[in-house]
This record gives structure tokens, C-alpha cells and sequence, in this order.
């Protein structure tokens, strides 16, 4: 395993550039960086401190710095140490300026200025939280989205994870023997779409759940059988309904909620006519 240095640069909370990093690193095998994470640095004295890190651990340097004294400062810092200094956003930035044809603002943080986008945001995780499994369903015509699936099918992390993009998504649970809630007849707006898992993983999961909650492996929840025919079962309703199906056995959640969010964008697009009128 080699190990190097990776320090990142941020004048705002970080998030861009540590996920561009992660997924850029992601594609080396037997590598692992040693991440020094900088954010909020928007002065002088706080690019002190970087640069007195950088220094004391050689390695990787990215930024995504938009004070122009900031980064010449970091960036001919980086040249005397002999050191790679990399501008995570500047060819985006610069490809965007050209095509339409106006100069960027170079304002720190302005996407997560407190705007109407933002509360928005906040308002979708508040509905996620107040429609977890099967919870408060007198309002689920409100929802973007509607999930559907047996136990431990990542139904609640797929929804957190498509509030924090402003949908706003409630969640049902399918119980062997227990009817769907019937407001689920009635909905017109969201979007519904059912979670289904391969039946050994979901047992694997379900075994590993019951041992946290030092219960026995014994139980019906685990069973392989009966698991299997849960599954089929769901696998059914889900085609009687006409339900889109994601299958989440080796998708992580965020491949589950770029599948879903495609699946609304479709879905959009075909509740519009070509003259930009909503049919």
C-alpha cells in the first residue's frame, strides 16, 4: 500500500474538492492518501497555517481557492517546495466564462448562500424524517418521490440522500401480512418506485441487524426462505402496480438515488409538450 500525502484547499466548507479528490483517488489500486483537509481559508493567516502544513507533510496539494492573492500566494508556495498544485475548478470555470460569455464573481461559498434553494433543501430532509417508514401518510401527495421495500433495502438512506438534493421523498415498508397504507391509491404527483435486494445479501444483512440488536438469528426476519418469498412477493406487487424497480444488491446510494432522480428528470420531460407547455 503506498501512502502519500493529499492536502486540500478549500475557502469554503470543503465538500466539492474532497469528493472530487475521493473519486479521482478511488481509481488507483494499493493507494492511500493521507488527507489534510483546510477549509473556510479565506485570509492571510489561515493560509499561514496551510502552508506550514504543506511543508511539514510533503505531498499532493488541491484547491479550490477563488481569491486571486490566495492563490498566487499557495501557488508559488507550492513551486519553491517543488510540490503539485492543482486548481480543481479552474477548467470548468474557465470553459463556462467562454460559453456564455461573462466573467465568474470569485466569491467564496456562494453555493451554500442561505437562499430560497437552500430552505428548500432543509424542507425535504424535515419530510424524510417526518415520512420514515410508513410514517405520517395523510400528506404523501406532497412527496417527489414514494419508496417502496422489504426491510433493510435502503429505503431511509436513499431518501436522506435525495433530501440533501431538495426532492422530497417518504418511504413505505413492505411487511409480510400487512396491507399498503391506503393513501398509496389515491397519489397522482410522486413518483413510486419499488426497492428490491437479492434475497442472500438481504439475509446476510438482516442476520447482522438481529445480532446488533442481540436478538436470535432464529427469527422469520432471517429466514432464507421465507425471505426469498418476501422478495418474490414484492417483486410481484411491484409489476401488478406498474412501479419502475431498482435493484440495490450491489448499487451504493448514491447509484440508487442518480437512478431515481433520472427516473423524475424522464418523467418530467414526458409531462411537457415540445412547446415548453405542461400537458
Amino acid at each position: 500500500m503506498k501512502e502519500f500525502h493529499l492536502h486540500l484547499v478549500s475557502d469554503a466548507t470543503g465538500e466539492t474538492i474532497n469528493s472530487v479528490a475521493r473519486a479521482c483517488v478511488i481509481q488507483f489500486d494499493d493507494v492511500r492518501p493521507i488527507e489534510h483537509f483546510w477549509n473556510l481559508v479565506r485570509t492571510d493567516r489561515q493560509l499561514d497555517l496551510v502552508l506550514e502544513g504543506i511543508r511539514d507533510n510533503h505531498g499532493l496539494v488541491m484547491f479550490t481557492l477563488v481569491d486571486e492573492t490566495l492563490r498566487r500566494r499557495l501557488q508559488d508556495f507550492c513551486r519553491e517546495m517543488q510540490v503539485p498544485c492543482i486548481p480543481v475548478l479552474d477548467p470548468l470555470i474557465n470553459a463556462l466564462a467562454a460559453f456564455l460569455g461573462v466573467e465568474s464573481q470569485r466569491q467564496p461559498g456562494r453555493q451554500h448562500v442561505l437562499d430560497a434553494e437552500y430552505f428548500s433543501r432543509i424542507d425535504a430532509v424535515d419530510f424524510a424524517l417526518s415520512h420514515d417508514d410508513g410514517q405520517s401518510n395523510w400528506d404523501l401527495h406532497e412527496a417527489d418521490v414514494v419508496l417502496i421495500g422489504v426491510s433493510r433495502s435502503s429505503k431511509t438512506p436513499t431518501c436522506i440522500y435525495l433530501a440533501n438534493r431538495g426532492i422530497k421523498a417518504a418511504n413505505i415498508p413492505l411487511v409480510p401480512g400487512s396491507p399498503l397504507p391506503a393513501e398509496l391509491d389515491l397519489l397522482t404527483r410522486p413518483l413510486i418506485v419499488g426497492l428490491t435486494k437479492d434475497p442472500d445479501r438481504l439475509v446476510q444483512i438482516r442476520r447482522n441487524r438481529l445480532k446488533l440488536l442481540n436478538q436470535g438469528e432464529g427469527s422469520s426476519y432471517a429466514d432464507p426462505e421465507l425471505v426469498r418469498a418476501e422478495v418474490q412477493e414484492a417483486r410481484r406487487l411491484f409489476s401488478r402496480r406498474g412501479w419502475p424497480v431498482i435493484d440495490v444488491s450491489r448499487r451504493s446510494i448514491e447509484e440508487t438515488a442518480a437512478e431515481i432522480m433520472m427516473l423524475l428528470a424522464r418523467r418530467q420531460s414526458a409531462n411537457f409538450s415540445p412547446e415548453g407547455k405542461k400537458t
